[in-house]
């Protein structure tokens, strides 16, 4: 008999759909990839309520998680409530504290409360509010991939993602980041595994460096 295939899930970036992960290749006959899609949140439905929602998207145990970005965010709350075999982020942020200034500034100012989400819900160019002009060209890629314009989900993401509260890291967790991120500098990121010259969007650009990285994570190589 063969040996039985690790399970991998994946959870997209803010707003961005499963079609991110297009790329990622692990060899087919030792992994079986899975995406979990966006919810549209409840009523006045905290992170933690969101996360036990997302849980029940995982249909196997001993999985491996990963999450890009806000992704990160969330599956490192859904940890919480599951029995994981390992816990990889991306493009993300380990607590509160690695935020970038510019972040901490909305959260602080309470700004994003008044950020034209319904606007950014039919707008073609999503990546103009999210992470500002100067990176906007480097993200049109990324922009093709953002498919939940969903107002009601947008405000309570974007809220959730400069809410965070963590203040340590979760524990055993991988994270992967881009040495050239512009929209969560490594400089703010501790105990990570480099990708030289990955930028936020390495996920789909540097699929195969981003792709080694989560097999010699999975095999502890």
């Amino acid at each position: 008999m063969g040996t039985a295939k690790k399970h991998v899930y994946f959870v997209p970036g803010l707003a961005a759909s499963t079609e991110i992960f297009k790329n990622i290749i692990l060899p087919a006959e030792e992994y079986e990839i899975h995406t979990i899609e966006w919810l549209i949140p409840k009523k006045n439905e905290g992170l933690d309520d969101y996360a036990k929602r997302m849980c029940k998207e995982i249909h196997h145990d001993k999985v491996v998680l990963i999450g890009v970005s806000f992704g990160g965010v969330m599956v490192q709350e859904m940890s919480k409530y599951l029995d994981l075999e390992k816990l990889i982020i991306i493009s993300s942020v380990k607590t509160k504290h690695e935020l970038p200034a510019r972040l901490k500034f909305a959260r602080n100012t309470k700004i994003y409360k008044i950020l034209p989400t319904s606007i950014i819900a039919n707008s073609k160019d999503f990546t103009r509010y999210s992470v500002g002009p100067k990176s906007r060209k480097r993200l049109q890629l990324y922009n093709e991939f953002l498919s939940v314009k969903n107002s009601i989900y947008l405000d309570w993401s974007i809220k959730q993602m400069l809410c965070w509260k963590r203040d340590t890291p979760v524990k055993n967790v991988y994270h992967i980041h881009g040495t050239k991120d512009a929209i969560m500098p490594i400089k703010n990121i501790s105990e990570c595994i480099p990708i030289e010259n990955g930028t936020h969007v390495m996920v789909l650009i540097n699929a195969k460096s981003v792709s080694r990285q989560i097999r010699n994570i999975i095999e502890d190589l």
